[in-house]
């Protein structure tokens, strides 16, 4: 996927985070030329979405995506506009 497609079908998407987080993250990684979480790691050991995750403010929740020991990624969903 080069930068143009990656930005030509994500500039435009209004679906909420829930439904187009891992395929965005799984576009992401193509653009980058690395394997996806579930090719990278079927089992989910080490690189997977939907990972239980301590909260540094205490407490628990989750990271929509992770990766030992590299980083734990939460989407949020587009903010809209409140001013014209």
């Amino acid at each position: 996927m080069t930068p143009q497609d990656f930005i030509s079908k994500w500039k435009s998407v209004e679906l909420k985070e829930r439904s187009a987080s891992q395929s965005h993250f799984n576009d992401l990684c193509r653009l980058l030329g690395i394997d996806e979480p579930t090719t990278a790691d079927p089992k989910g050991e080490w690189f997977t979405f939907e990972k239980g995750a301590s909260k540094t403010s205490g407490g628990e929740g989750w990271a929509d995506v992770w990766r030992k020991d590299c980083f734990a990624w939460e989407y949020k969903g587009k903010r809209k506009n409140l001013v014209d």
